[in-house]
């Protein structure tokens, strides 16, 4: 074997071969490039700490210029002549390489530039095996690749690069009959999957990284380019079509080839099967999403541990997001598989991510270069025939270069507002757009009212805090790992709080609570909607001050539900719930909880029953107990706190009580009805029919 490497001159005249365009019109954007990354001369941005970053609920504008303030970027003094973002094609380079550096700064770590002297490469045909050496300094890092070239086919080859093995996890069939050379990254190589250590090989060739500060993304992707390098210096021996190349992988191989294709400009075709979240799924819609891959829960092997600072509430911080990682691969051709199957893959997430990227597409009339098929019906990764024609279709425009139709757009997410998240680009402030239902659907309570004679005595309220809202609080009770209550089970009933509230929309909710815990050893709850498994929440501290905190995300339907919560370690202070279907953290003592007068923490011998029957028509009947004669008010509330009528106004000895109420006038509705008398102050819930 003759290792060798490519001459500088040679690569300056490709270069300058596919970079080289004049016009910007549809028909003449460049498909693919001749270098890695052709804003690899333009300087980063300003970078911002979490501290300092504005929180943009909606997706970012990729269009906007990362020195922006979003917030401002319609002032025409602080951005004259719209210069606070651009959708010219001749800045795309410039912006796209802003991307680039926001992706690797905040979530993956640097990919090492390397110079083309400092690589060489051998082709093996007796073993089909392509070898790359990678030097920096007097360190060396070795990459193998075995290539199968189809029987019958014809040089230049086009190629497709599969994570882990030749095609990835599509079928190699389709490829072979195509005549597509298969070439397969054995990533570990360069950093090993499930396990990898600051003596993996790329650690150990650029020392500068490591475990804490880097991530494996970045070292995986800066492997498929290296792999690219080495087609490029053995093309007399091996002529692999350099305008043809793929690259694809699944599951957390499909996020390594979407990274891999975004960031090397010479790929003509990413990509991604179920790549999830990490992968096309954007942070931001998968924050709204249960039981999903979001930001604080995918893999800290994966990204940088700098990254984690910015999940729940903070994904908001994010000066990018993943439909901007996706529109990296814009102009070039990128086709997406999801399988709504697999929950853990935030499909719903891809879709709105997916169609907000096509916009950078659509913006140049290039937007049949872009194609997605999200439908469920299969195995995790797995690639059946009836859906073969959605990657003949790409692969033989854009691997071969045949004249066929690429608009493949094929979603069970078609109803999901996506514009929602994006109807703010060039035309507002970066304000979210209400949901397909109309306005947001927020419900408040004060955490004390929920403390009733027959739930919640596993917390007591106290009113020692003027911070809190109402002035009163509920503590935890519970003990930590005590006999009677050990930490990995949930209490009983009696041990929990509820609250009932009733949706008209089909979305997903986030259920808040303004926290007060101190540290680590009181900062953890049982929490469960309807009813669900509990799960446990924990590393909610939020230090001496009041804080809002996302418990849980739910997506509900229209409907009564509730969110139950159990006490788990003693001493975590719960002032006040929310359950929203906003994006918008609540902020402050939040909004008033519709239902006055929250109890207190005196029940001796009171009592309200439920109402029967519950749905009622024209009456219902209703009981309560006092310890003492008492003037005793029951009102009919609606779900707002608006008093609609006063049922019952008289005073009753001692004693247990039944009473008849008159709904006769009431418009059919959700309601509450309400008992006050002396200190004691309850309220629940009456639907009526009409």
């Amino acid at each position: 074997m003759i290792m060798k490497k490519i001459t500088f001159l040679r690569w300056f005249v490709c270069a300058i071969l596919f970079c080289s365009f004049s016009t910007v019109s549809a028909d003449d954007l460049p498909l693919v490039y001749g270098v890695e990354n052709t804003g690899a001369a333009y300087p980063a941005p300003d970078y911002t700490t979490l501290e300092n970053a504005p929180s943009i609920i909606p997706l970012p504008d990729p269009f906007m210029w990362a020195n922006t303030d979003p917030r401002q970027w319609m002032n025409e003094t602080l951005y004259p002549n719209g210069s606070a973002r651009s959708t010219d094609f001749a800045d795309w380079s410039r912006r796209r390489a802003e991307i680039v550096h926001q992706i690797q700064h905040y979530e993956i770590g640097e990919k090492p530039a390397v110079k083309r002297e400092d690589v060489t490469a051998s082709w093996d045909a007796e073993n089909n095996t392509l070898t790359v050496v990678v030097e920096n300094g007097e360190r060396t890092l070795t990459i193998t690749s075995r290539i199968t070239i189809p029987e019958g086919s014809t040089a230049p080859y086009p190629a497709v690069i599969g994570m882990n093995s030749g095609t990835g996890s599509l079928p190699a069939a389709l490829f072979s009959s195509r005549g597509i050379a298969q070439i397969a990254f054995s990533h570990n190589q360069v950093t090993t999957y499930s396990g990898h250590s600051n003596e993996d090989p790329f650690y150990r060739l650029y020392p500068q990284f490591n475990v804490d500060n880097h991530g494996q993304y970045a070292a995986w992707a800066w492997g498929v380019s290296r792999i690219i390098d080495g087609l490029e210096i053995v093309r007399d021996e091996l002529p692999i079509d350099m305008q043809h190349i793929a690259v694809t992988g699944c599951s957390y191989a499909g996020k390594m080839a979407l990274f891999a294709g975004a960031l090397d400009e010479r790929v003509a075709l990413t990509i991604p099967q179920e790549s999830g979240g990490g992968g096309v799924a954007a942070w931001r819609v998968s924050e709204t999403l249960g039981g999903v891959e979001n930001l604080g829960a995918t893999s800290h092997e994966w990204f940088k541990e700098g990254m984690f600072a910015y999940s729940g509430t903070n994904t908001a911080k994010l000066p990018h997001d993943h439909h901007a990682l996706a529109a990296l691969v814009a102009p070039r051709a990128l086709l997406v598989y999801g399988n709504p199957d697999y929950t853990w893959l935030a499909d719903q997430s891809g879709h709105v991510s997916i169609l907000a990227a096509k916009e950078v597409w659509k913006t140049w009339d290039i937007e049949d270069r872009v194609g997605y098929y999200i439908e469920r019906g299969r195995a995790h990764c797995a690639f059946p025939e009836n859906i073969h024609y959605t990657l003949e279709c790409f692969l033989d425009r854009f691997l071969l270069g045949r004249d066929v139709e690429t608009n493949i757009s094929e979603s069970e997410f078609e109803n999901v507002d996506h514009n929602r998240w994006i109807s703010w680009w060039g035309n507002t402030p970066p304000e979210m757009g209400a949901p397909p239902g109309g306005d947001y659907e927020s419900f408040w309570a004060e955490a004390e009212r929920l403390v009733t004679p027959t739930q919640g005595n596993g917390w007591t309220v106290l009113d020692d805090d003027e911070e809190a809202s109402n002035g009163k609080y509920i503590v935890e009770l519970g003990q930590n790992g005590s006999s009677d209550q050990p930490l990995n089970s949930a209490p009983g009933p009696e041990g929990c709080i509820v609250f009932p509230f009733t949706v008209t929309q089909q979305e997903s909710f986030f259920i808040y609570a303004r926290l007060r815990c101190k540290d680590a050893d009181d900062d953890s709850f049982w929490v469960k909607v309807d009813n669900g498994n509990f799960g446990m929440i924990n590393g909610l501290a939020t230090g001496d001050v009041w804080t809002w905190k996302n418990l849980v995300n739910a997506p509900l339907t229209p409907g009564e539900h509730s969110v139950t919560i159990g006490y788990r370690e003693n001493g975590g202070k719960v002032d006040k719930l929310c359950i929203t279907n906003s994006p918008y953290a609540p902020e402050g003592k939040g909004e008033d909880d519709p239902l006055p007068n929250p109890v207190i923490a005196i029940f001796d011998g009171y009592s309200l029953g439920y109402s029967y029957p519950n749905p009622a028509v024209d009456n219902a009947t209703l009981s309560f107990s006092i310890p003492r004669k008492s003037l005793v008010t029951i009102r009919l509330i609606d779900t707002k706190g608006t008093e609609i009528k006063i049922l019952k106004k008289a005073e009753y000895p001692e004693g247990k009580h039944s009473i008849e109420i008159d709904l006769g006038e009431i418009a059919p509705g959700v309601y509450f009805y309400q008992i006050q008398a002396g200190p004691y102050n309850e309220a629940k819930k009456l639907i009526v029919t009409g």
